[in-house]
């Protein structure tokens, strides 16, 4: 066993080995002459053999000698290969981090927010994952993600949970390009409680349903879902396709494009409130930066 043996005895052992003389390794080591030469000693006792040589005016490396320097400078090197790699990691200058996303709500914000964050940390991978709001939580809790970007969730669902805002859209109306509301500048809660509403699953997402049902609240009129979708992308078909219409922030514009009409609410109404998603405990480096990344410039 070689309990007591430590780096530096190596690196000691080394720099004697490279001057080949014990008085310019102390001047290169800012030691001792004889404190280094004791070192040196300690360390064949430890191994239980001769290094070195000596002579009066220098030393030589025994044949044994010459096979522990090659080993011990690739410790050396090794040992400081990896305090770099940890270095980085806890920089956040490597590594990989794993993020939930709901797409419809952060087109605007997460393709110019990667690129940022990309440039300035090229070997962290960023690992996205298409995930409804209860999935997100529940991977961020069980520590599959390190962060969400999403709708804020009901108070009661942030249990061990912090949120912190990154931007609002106010809510429109999204139509088929062929119904009668794409025509026009502005349509009302009212108008909007007597069409068929396609909408999102309630339980997979409850905070959305939750917002309409305060939408609704001040007109007295219940709205009726004619279809409910687990993802933006049958959704936008469905409305595309005349099943229906669907209340939606205004930067699902993004990701319908000419498929969809989408119409301010009037009075303007039901501000959505997207932001990142983390535990509540200290932030690792990297993710304070993602998360950084992400706030509007």
């Amino acid at each position: 066993m070689l309990a007591e043996m430590e780096l530096r005895h190596l690196r000691y052992f080394v720099a004697v080995a490279e001057e080949e003389n014990v008085s310019r390794a102390a001047l290169k080591l800012h030691v001792s002459q004889p404190g280094l030469s004791r070192q040196i000693r300690d360390l064949e006792d430890e191994i239980g053999f001769s290094l070195l040589e000596r002579s009066a005016k220098s030393v030589r490396l025994t044949d044994a000698g010459k096979i522990f320097l090659v080993e011990s400078r690739a410790v050396l090197q090794r040992a400081e290969e990896a305090v770099k790699n940890a270095r980085v990691v806890a920089t956040g200058e490597r590594g990989e981090i794993h993020v939930g996303y709901a797409p419809s709500l952060t087109v605007e914000i997460l393709p110019p927010a990667l690129r940022r964050f990309q440039e300035q940390f090229p070997k962290v991978r960023v690992a996205l994952h298409d995930l409804s709001t209860e999935e997100m939580l529940a991977q961020l809790r069980s520590g599959k993600l390190q962060v969400a970007l999403s709708v804020r969730p009901p108070r009661a669902m942030l249990r061990g949970l912090q949120f912190a805002e990154l931007a609002r859209y106010p809510m429109c109306v999204a139509v088929a390009p062929g119904h009668p509301f794409a025509r026009a500048r502005s349509v009302t809660l009212a108008q909007v409680a007597r069409e068929p509403l396609v909408g999102y699953r309630r339980a997979e997402y409850p905070e959305y349903h939750e917002s309409l049902a305060k939408l609704f609240a001040a007109t007295k009129v219940k709205p009726h879902f004619a279809e409910e979708h687990d993802g933006v992308t049958s959704l936008i078909t469905a409305v595309e396709i005349g099943r229906g219409v669907a209340l939606v922030p205004n930067c699902l514009a993004c990701m319908a494009g000419p498929r969809l009409k989408l119409i301010p609410l009037q009075p303007a109404a039901g501000l959505i409130v997207v932001g990142s998603v983390a535990k509540s405990t200290a932030l690792s480096s990297v993710m304070e930066k993602f998360i950084a990344a992400m706030k509007p410039q």
